[in-house]
């Protein structure tokens, strides 16, 4: 059975892609073959960067045409021989913002639209203006103005991306989540801290992969597991943080994975150098000042001590800041918090 319309078109700024954006683009697929979703913001907002917009879409519409567009993306455009205006600013007139739509949809889509799907007031000249533009007449679909369906505005989630979490997919509230990091050598009581911030914190944590696989490997690594260990881990990381509360603890990170890979082989593959470069919200290096507890895998106090001193002289090169943990499981909880806390206000 054929839909109502042949080509439907969505304009937003998705920043961030929530719900009630998805329940609109929802029904603008029910009612049309195919959907168009098309996004800019001037000026840009500040955690919806044009890469995450563009990668939440993909993520959540990997069916759809979508575009978002930049002042750079229409430069190129133009250069290539593309008639498009200039990108209008948020601050300009209606009328800019419907000419640059109609502009594109003439100019990278070939073609005019059969409707616009919006929840908002100025749908209705939305509509008008491109049918003035195409002269053909384009519809406009009014999707839950009120608000009833999804009450929700991007607006509003701005304000507490945290606290309104549920209005967000969780592929789209990963993106939010503060990636907490823990660094320490063997019998640091890295992994203990982990999940003790994780209760502490109600959240998540990421258990260290490479230790399953060496466990689960009868205490043999090969080379290329070690890679394998750090695309795991990233993986994992990826995987949970949209499960989390503002936070994720990670027990590890591939700088890790980067160290032992050194230590057992001497080398390491290019992209396990990339992976080791991945940044986090907040670092923190547990001291070695716990006493020395050898459960049949570890070394030795000196290697430990070896391995802080690397840990601590890659941290200063690469100019990243962290905060070193001192005594007690409880006494790092209480540090971390504290400093999570000041962090906040």
């Amino acid at each position: 059975m054929s839909k109502r319309f042949a080509v439907g078109l969505v304009v937003g700024k998705f920043a961030p892609l929530h719900l009630g954006h998805e329940w609109l683009i929802q029904q603008a697929q029910a009612q049309c073959e195919q959907v168009v979703l098309l996004s800019w913001a001037r000026p840009e907002l500040a955690g919806c960067e044009p890469e995450r917009r563009a990668n939440w879409l993909r993520l959540r519409f990997p069916e759809l045409r979508s575009w978002v567009v930049t002042p750079e993306w229409v430069i190129a455009q133009r250069q290539a021989g593309l008639r498009l205006p200039e990108l209008p600013h948020e601050s300009e007139a209606d009328a800019a913002q419907r000419e640059f739509v109609a502009a594109f949809c003439l100019a990278v889509l070939g073609q005019p639209v059969d409707a616009v799907f919006t929840s908002e007031a100025y749908g209705d000249g939305f509509a008008a203006h491109l049918t003035a533009c195409f002269q053909r007449p384009v519809a406009h679909v009014e999707v839950d103005r009120a608000r009833q369906q999804v009450p929700i505005s991007a607006t509003r989630l701005r304000a507490d991306i945290h606290g309104l979490r549920h209005y967000l997919a969780p592929a789209v509230y990963g993106d939010f989540v503060e990636r907490i990091a823990l660094l320490g050598g063997e019998s640091t009581g890295k992994s203990s801290l982990a999940l003790a911030l994780g209760e502490a914190l109600d959240t998540r944590h990421a258990a260290e992969y490479g230790r399953e696989l060496w466990e689960e490997q009868g205490g043999v690594l090969a080379y290329d597991d070690l890679l394998r260990i750090g695309r795991t881990q990233v993986a994992r990381e990826q995987a949970l943080a949209g499960q989390c509360r503002r936070y994720l603890v990670c027990d590890t990170t591939p700088l890790t994975t980067l160290f032992y890979c050194r230590e057992l082989f001497g080398r390491a593959e290019t992209e396990l150098e990339q992976l080791a470069e991945r940044r986090y919200h907040h670092l923190f290096l547990c001291a070695d000042d716990f006493p020395f507890v050898q459960d049949g895998t570890r070394q030795d106090e000196t290697f430990r001590r070896r391995q802080n001193q690397w840990y601590e002289q890659e941290l200063l090169r690469r100019g990243w800041g962290f905060t070193r943990l001192t005594g007690s499981l409880q006494q790092r909880v209480d540090q971390v918090r504290s400093y999570l806390t000041r962090r906040r206000f």
